[in-house]
């Protein structure tokens, strides 16, 4: 197993700790999150089944073909030979041994119908983008500290980042996105090679859900939804500006989560408040694709600072979204907002006891009071459930802006450092 020049990913040490104890383990996620580099750490042979000659003994007798693999084997892009799937049910229930199989792919649809040969065993792992504690040298060890600190009501003790950026710093990590092949190159061959993987997706990945959906309106559609990254938007307005009809809107929203380009934030509402929206609030899954998307650079973000906000929102929700996948206790993210307008809240965390972390999102460098009044509004509606407030901030300092309400630098999610 090569580790030259790899990034270790926050999904590392999770894959290597549930395969000491299940025989076949599904990794998920877009096209080039690193799926394929990822699974090749962890085992000792590899079966691209995307490549001709590799594919044909699995469509012919996926069974025997399976049978003759020693040791740990990783069978990429496996929806392209489908019938491995029922082989690997067979072996599993035939006695594999723990860490027998990985298997990765970059669609998910196939894997909602009752019929689907893994229920019950493959364990599924989600991948994305890379974070930016991922691109730092000791960043994945401690990344999900922050979270444990934050989700305990203990953001006090976090201290100032080491060397934080400042608001183009963040900026030009947020166009910059995650995808590994480009997460270091200049802006243009970036978006050249965006522009490519966008190709691919629509046609190929798409293929393999089974849609053919017509390139043209669906790309249109992808620059509009692109420009509301982080938004609650009504269908009927996504309508309007992409020219389609709601019932396409909706099949395209949907067709995009599958492919793994969108994340569906549900709204969060107690069961005695009516008076919340009930809205779903849509990130794209890597910021540096939605800036890629509508042609905006950090110069043009400056100019316009609701697509900064946007994209700082979307920016800081691709850097939890993993931590959360990875955790115990079942957190999940969802957004709050009334539905008069009146309180609005850029990111909830519920874990699964019912404790509720609530965080804004802000270019400031020095947020006020007044910058975490949705914050003490929440608090003051949900007591104890509410366990703590974050106002995620484009400066350098941790402190107070409340009861159980703190102003964090944004670098803290990747440059964590506490006392203690």
């Amino acid at each position: 197993m090569s580790t030259q020049s790899y990034y270790t990913r926050l999904v590392d040490p999770y894959l290597a700790e549930i395969r000491r104890t299940f025989p076949a383990v599904l990794l998920t996620g877009a096209r080039a999150t690193g799926k394929t580099t990822t699974a090749r750490q962890h085992v000792e042979t590899v079966i691209r089944l995307d490549r001709y000659e590799e594919a044909g003994a699995f469509q012919a007798a996926p069974d025997r073909a399976l049978a003759t693999m020693r040791g740990s084997v990783l069978l990429d892009e496996w929806q392209e030979v489908p019938e491995v799937l029922g082989a690997v049910k067979r072996a599993v229930d035939e006695g594999a041994e723990p860490g027998r199989f990985l298997l990765a792919g970059s669609v998910r649809a196939p894997m909602k119908t009752t019929m689907w040969p893994g229920t019950g065993r493959l364990i599924q792992v989600s991948m994305y983008p890379m974070t930016t504690a991922e691109l730092k040298p000791d960043g994945v060890g401690t990344a999900g500290k922050v979270l444990d600190l934050l989700s305990t009501g203990r953001a006090g003790e976090l201290l100032p980042p080491a060397d934080p950026p400042d608001l183009v710093g963040y900026l030009e990590l947020a166009v910059a996105g995650g995808y590994p092949e480009v997460v270091r190159a200049p802006g243009r061959a970036r978006t050249l090679w965006l522009t490519s993987y966008l190709e691919q997706v629509f046609t190929r990945d798409t293929a393999a859900l089974g849609e053919h959906p017509d390139s043209g309106r669906l790309r249109r559609f992808v620059e509009v939804l692109a420009a509301n990254t982080a938004g609650l938007i009504a269908d009927t307005d996504l309508a309007r500006l992409a020219g389609l009809n709601v019932k396409t809107v909706k099949h395209y929203q949907h067709l995009l989560v599958e492919l793994g380009l969108l994340d569906s934030v549900p709204a969060w509402f107690a069961n005695r408040n009516t008076r919340f929206a009930k809205g779903h609030k849509y990130y794209f899954i890597d910021p540096g694709l939605a800036a890629a998307l509508i042609g905006v650079d950090v110069v043009a973000l400056l100019r316009d600072t609701d697509m900064m906000g946007r994209m700082l929102d979307t920016f800081v929700a691709a850097q939890i979204r993993p931590l959360l996948e990875l955790r115990e206790d079942g957190a999940r993210l969802h957004h709050l907002r009334m539905r008069d307008g009146r309180h609005e809240v850029d990111q909830i965390v519920e874990f699964r006891n019912g404790r509720l972390l609530a965080i804004e999102v802000k270019a400031s460098a020095g947020p006020s009071t007044t910058d975490a009044r949705h914050l003490a509004w929440m608090r003051d509606q949900f007591g104890e459930h509410f366990v703590g407030g974050i106002v995620f901030h484009t400066g350098k300092w941790v402190y107070p802006l409340g009861e159980r309400i703190t102003a964090v630098p944004i670098a803290a999610l990747w440059d964590q450092r506490w006392d203690g």
